[in-house]
């Protein structure tokens, strides 16, 4: 029988994913939360993003925040699945998701705007408005949310809201909106520095979005088997 929906809706039909969707191990969540929509609501607006770019960390993992170990700002890394993880980077706020195992999470690399009939022209005004140029200019919408903190800014999530915190269906969730990617770019992550596992793939990108990413994973020179590897997707059944 199919699971029966929360009663506290934020819409009838919503589709948020249960806490159950990131008891997973961190790359397989990683490569599942591609397709799906983070759904923020400020001021009235729900403001919302398709995730494009993901990056799984593990507690063995030198790059990992919480391979430094346990402490009280680091709690939620080492929750179940489902808690959120915020931190700082470069001064800009982060978004990350708890995955099964203690320490072991996913990171929310990037995204593109997602429009629909819970989020229009409104919705993407609002988050061009939390996120100009730096002329002060709103940002193209595929430029609004390529890279972690660009994200955020645009959806308005900040550390001290949201960081050890669970998903609120009023306030902050994932949900399925039936989009999943036809094929996954699978290369490492950015920014680890030399001596950190650097080298581990463990980035995942929607390749048709591949370009409005972080850094382009298909750029010119880069080399399929030596600089990334390409996964085509079956079609979920319907």
């Amino acid at each position: 029988m199919p699971a029966t929906p929360p009663s506290n809706l934020p819409w009838p039909g919503a589709r948020p994913l249960p806490d159950s969707f990131f008891d997973r191990d961190a790359q397989l969540l990683a490569r599942e939360l591609l397709g799906k929509v983070i759904r923020h609501r400020v001021a009235g607006l729900w403001l919302s993003a398709r995730i494009i770019e993901t990056e799984a960390y593990y507690l063995v993992d030198k790059g990992s925040h919480a391979s430094l170990g346990y402490t009280e700002k680091r709690k939620a890394l080492f929750a179940d699945g489902g808690h959120i993880y915020m931190y700082y980077a470069r001064g800009g706020d982060s978004l990350n998701f708890s995955a099964r195992g203690a320490g072991n999470a996913v990171l929310i690399k990037s995204g593109h705007p997602w429009l629909d009939a819970v989020s229009g022209a409104e919705a993407l005004a609002a988050m061009q408005c939390n996120n100009p140029d730096t002329q002060g200019r709103p940002r193209a919408p595929e430029r609004l949310c390529a890279g972690q903190t660009l994200l955020c800014k645009a959806l308005g999530l900040k550390v001290p809201d949201w960081d050890a915190r669970r998903f609120d269906l009023q306030r902050l969730f994932v949900e399925d909106v039936g989009q999943q990617p036809q094929s996954i770019i699978q290369c490492a992550r950015l920014g680890i520095p030399k001596g950190r596992d650097e080298h581990l793939p463990y980035r995942f990108v929607d390749a048709q979005y591949a370009r409005h990413c972080t850094r382009n994973p298909l750029r010119r020179g880069q080399v399929e088997g030596r600089d990334y590897q390409h996964h085509a997707l079956e079609p979920s059944p319907s």
